[in-house]
């Protein structure tokens, strides 16, 4: 699973460093939640493929990763802006910091979020 976890960040920061994120719109804040979206359903799916799980453990593998990442979502993003805040240079946002430091706070939230889908999915795993 480190290898989606790893596709998920380059993929992201791809993102970031081609101008597919809009900084100055809601679009911006789509086109992130659809990478993690979609980071999220991959490791629903190689979680599922992996333990070979019949048609109803595929179905709670995809709604425990997404529950796991909704929940720990939130958190991601405050986690990263309470560690970057000292290094915004007076920026009032990440976005409007731009740079390494929107960079870092992307892959940090990617990162954050799809730990958080395998934590729910370990801990229901825990249950079966």
């Amino acid at each position: 699973m480190i290898y989606i976890l790893l596709i998920a960040v380059i993929g992201i920061l791809l993102l970031q460093g081609t101008g597919a994120i809009p900084l100055d719109s809601v679009g911006g804040a789509m086109v992130i939640a659809t990478a993690v979206l979609v980071g999220t359903l991959a490791v629903a799916i190689h979680e599922a493929w992996t333990k070979k799980r019949g048609v109803l453990g595929w179905i709670v593998n995809i709604v425990v990763a997404f529950v796991g990442v909704f929940l720990v979502a939130p958190l991601g993003g405050l986690v990263m802006v309470i560690l970057l805040s000292p290094f915004m240079d007076g920026a009032s946002s990440l976005a409007a910091a731009a740079g390494p430091q929107m960079s870092i706070a992307l892959a940090g939230q990617m990162a954050i979020t799809l730990l958080g889908s395998w934590g729910a999915l370990w801990l229901v795993n825990r249950w079966r």
